[in-house]
């Protein structure tokens, strides 16, 4: 998992986490924070690194208020529909041993459960491509005031608790409603090509960014957090950043 450095990275800077005179129950100034949350449906640490921020959020209470904006990164933007088995895929891929690759999913599975979410190993089998599910969660970031979140989170618990493909149309458009959004004009969308050149113009622009991994946590447009880090770690660099104005 990365750490934070103080090295710019591209257009962003890579926050410093100093000493500070700030404690957890120091009061900040009333700010708004707008946060881009740049991650895969398919990526556990995301999931980790979301629940932890949402948690940094709660404790710095209602002065600092964010404005979290999801945007799409493929981890795998060359995965056929069918998807892959995770073993194969991850042998492939980092050269993971089996024992390795277990001794990882429980290190995730312990990390999930701190933070109040589910993985299902026994579940999750298979690694799925992700671009249909980032096309409606843009689509969702039109619709109004945390119905992208709300699918995000979904999407999440498809496909780590449930076992669901997130590339299935049909699981995507079952969500979509889940979360409150219009099914019909979901599979609408499916149905199309609709927003793919906007998804794949985003993706570039990270990627440009030097963005190579995720989820990668972008606040204000210049500091960048990398990794799913603890909530202490979320908390301090909201804290930093709302006093810093």
């Amino acid at each position: 998992m990365p750490e934070l450095s103080g090295r710019l990275q591209d257009g962003f800077f890579a926050l410093p986490l100093k000493a500070s005179p700030m404690t957890a129950t120091s009061p900040v100034v009333s700010s708004t924070l707008k946060i881009d949350f740049v991650s895969d449906v398919s990526c556990p640490w995301c999931v980790i690194g979301l629940k932890a921020l949402e948690e940094a959020l709660d404790r710095v209470g209602g002065g600092v208020k964010a404005d979290i904006h999801f945007q799409p990164f493929e981890l795998n933007p060359n995965m056929p529909a069918e998807g892959q088995d995770i073993g194969e895929h991850l042998a492939e891929k980092y050269g993971s041993t089996p024992e390795q690759s277990q001794r990882n999913r429980e290190m995730i599975r312990a990390r999930g459960q701190e933070v109040g979410f589910t993985f299902s190993m026994d579940k999750r089998g298979r690694i799925y491509n992700t671009f249909d599910a980032h096309r409606l969660l843009h689509w969702a970031g039109e619709q109004g005031q945390g119905l992208q979140q709300a699918l995000k989170e979904a999407l999440f618990k498809a496909y780590f608790t449930d076992g669901e493909s997130p590339g299935a149309h049909e699981v995507l458009v079952r969500v979509a409603g889940e979360a409150g959004l219009d099914t019909r004009r979901a599979k609408d969308i499916l149905a199309s090509v609709e927003y793919a050149d906007t998804v794949r113009e985003r993706e570039q622009f990270y990627l440009q960014q030097g963005i190579h991994s995720v989820p990668a946590v972008i606040i204000n447009d210049k500091h960048l957090i990398s990794g799913g880090q603890p909530a202490e770690v979320f908390e301090q660099a909201l804290r930093q950043i709302a006093a810093a104005g």
